[in-house]
Order: structure tokens, then C-alpha cells, then sequence
């Protein structure tokens, strides 16, 4: 059977889950651990994409993330096969070093937050890694620590976090601590991480309850969520590719969008590719790269290409290309 799409959209959230190759270790050392901290980091602060919790162990990674400018799929992508690279250099190997595909389960915000940023910064105790809250507390391959002030990482949105706790810094920090311990009680959550319909329901006993009704469920492997949740999501999901699967039809590549746009606009294309900071050519450069990479669904390495700049300058003019398109309804007329 062929694998589902990923399913994605500007303000997901999501709970990604990425293992070694066989259960292998993918961190040998601290030094591996900060490489791919790094790295991450610097996509994440380039794409605007907002990162909430995280925990490295030794042979797989969680994050807990909400897309930005640029699709999950990029921003891992690049992370991935970066970090991938420089490890089979360091320890002279070849091969693949993650298992297939990292796993993306998107997520209902409402229910499933905060359960979820515990449960990920959790595991280091639920392996054995750390063995306590105290312990965690000082651990710094972890979100956890950042949330209570002992580490310091730009790329975490810790705000947000805390802000369901409390007020004032120190009351959230205090009520959030409260919160992980409970955590501890409740084992492992295998509904976080598994099985779409189950996850769905919230587990064996409500899907029998809901049977006993003879009530239909949707349920769906890379959805966490509510049974409508799950059906909106899929729904929306179909639209766009079906949205995507016209334009294809249409053979709207790079080249002929660049045409198009430049004609709007009535600008020479090859000035597209110049380092012009001449508004009209900036708002033109911007709709450019917001419709090759939000509607057809070009990668930003090849726009960046194609206009000769960098993959970050794409993904800056990916959010005002957002803007201006919304406004001006720019979508119909040149696609």
C-alpha cells in the first residue's frame, strides 16, 4: 500500500517523531547532539517556524512544532539531511541513518497542547536517561530546561508555553513543574504517539463506548484530535490537493509563474533574478515566491535557483508575498 500524504497548512501543529535507521544510535556524543541542535535551530529562526517543546535522546528525537513560512516537510528536509551528511562524514559511514520517513501527526491545539509538550519532555525520564524531575531540571538536550530559566535557546517559544500557566514568569514556572509531576502518574501515552482512531476517541474503552452507540468515528494515522477535528482536517486537506492537482494540470512550472507574475506587474522576468530593492520589483519577487512554494508546491531551494538568491531570502519573501496576495486576491488572477 502506498504511504499517506503529509498532511500540512500555515499554523499547524505537529508532533514529530524521528528515529535512527534499526534503532540505531543517530547521537554518539554531545557534540552530535548540539550539531543537530544547531541546525535545527537555524531553520527554524529562518522559516518563522515556532518550536514548543523538544528532547533529544540517544537513537531518536521528539519536537513538538507549529508551521511557519515554509511547509513541516521543508524545514525537516533540510535539517535531516544536513545533520545526516556531516555524520556519516564524521564516522566515515554510508547509508541511510534515519528510519524511513521522520513520523508527523498533526495535532488538535485545544486538548492536546500542553499533554503534549509534557509527554515530550518527559522521555528522558521514561527511558532512564534522567532520573528525576530535578535531574531533568539540568538536562540540556531538553525544552524543559529552558522553560524553567536554566537554559537559554532562541528558537523555543517558551512564552507561549508558560503563559497557560500563569501570569507572572515565576508562577507559571512553578504551575508548570506541577504539571509535568502529574505527568510522571500517567505512564507512557501511547494515544499521543499511535494508532489514528484510537488516538481519535481518546482510546480502547471510549471506541468501545462510541460502538456500543453505534456512533461513527473518523479516525486517521496522521491526525491527533477529535473525530470532526480529524474530518476537517482531511476534508481540507483533499481541497488543496485537489487545488494542486489543477494547477498541475495547467503546467505551470517555475519559468512560466516567473512570466506571469512579471507580466502582471509589467517588469522585465530577468529582473526578478537581480538584487534589485526597487519596490515594485520586491512586491513582484514576493508573490513570485509565495506562489511557487504555498500554491505549487515548489521546494524553496529551487526557487532560491531559479531567482539566484539564498533559501532564507525566499523564505522572508514567501511571508510578504502572504500579504500582499491576501490583500490584492492576486491568487485567481495569476493562477
Amino acid at each position: 500500500m502506498p504511504r499517506k500524504a503529509r498532511i500540512d497548512a500555515p499554523g499547524a501543529l505537529h508532533h514529530i517523531i524521528i528515529r535512527g535507521i534499526e534503532k540505531k544510535a543517530i547521537f554518539r556524543d554531545n557534540r552530535d547532539k548540539h550539531n543537530f541542535l544547531e541546525r535545527i535551530g537555524g531553520v527554524i529562526l529562518e522559516t518563522s517556524t515556532k518550536c514548543y517543546g523538544w528532547a533529544l535522546l540517544a537513537n531518536h528525537v521528539h519536537l513538538v512544532l507549529r508551521t511557519g513560512l515554509a511547509p513541516i516537510a521543508t524545514v525537516m528536509r533540510r535539517v535531516l539531511t544536513g545533520y545526516a551528511q556531516e555524520f556519516n562524514r564524521r564516522y566515515k559511514r554510508h547509508g541511510h541513518l534515519f528510519q524511513n520517513r521522520y513520523k508527523s501527526i498533526l495535532c488538535e491545539e485545544d486538548p492536546y497542547f500542553l499533554e503534549l509538550v509534557r509527554y515530550v519532555h518527559l522521555n528522558p525520564i521514561r527511558i532512564g536517561l534522567v532520573k528525576s524531575l530535578k535531574g531533568l531540571r539540568h538536562y540540556p538536550f531538553s525544552g524543559h530546561g529552558v522553560l524553567l530559566g536554566q537554559f537559554k535557546n532562541e528558537w523555543q517559544d517558551k512564552d507561549y508555553v508558560l503563559k497557560f500557566f500563569g501570569k507572572t514568569e515565576k508562577k507559571a514556572r512553578e504551575e508548570y513543574v506541577s504539571f509535568v509531576a502529574k505527568g510522571l502518574e500517567e505512564g507512557r501515552r501511547t494515544d499521543l504517539t499511535g494508532g489514528g482512531l484510537l488516538r481519535s476517541v481518546g482510546g480502547w474503552s471510549a471506541l468501545m463506548a462510541l460502538r456500543s452507540e453505534h456512533t461513527r468515528v473518523k479516525g486517521d494515522e496522521r491526525i491527533l484530535g477529535s473525530s470532526e477535528f480529524v474530518q476537517d482536517v482531511l476534508q481540507k486537506a483533499d481541497e488543496q490537493l485537489e487545488r494542486r492537482t489543477l494547477l498541475r494540470t495547467k503546467r505551470i512550472d517555475l519559468q512560466k509563474l516567473l512570466s506571469e507574475v512579471s507580466s502582471h506587474y509589467r517588469i522585465n522576468p530577468e529582473d526578478l533574478k537581480m538584487k534589485s530593492k526597487s519596490p515594485p520589483i520586491v512586491r513582484a519577487r514576493s508573490v513570485y515566491c509565495y506562489l511557487a512554494v504555498r500554491e505549487l508546491d515548489f521546494s524553496g531551494a529551487s526557487v532560491a535557483r531559479k531567482l539566484n538568491i539564498s533559501a532564507s531570502a525566499v523564505s522572508k519573501a514567501v511571508v510578504r508575498g502572504r500579504d500582499i496576495v491576501r490583500k490584492s486576491g492576486l491568487k485567481k488572477t495569476l493562477l
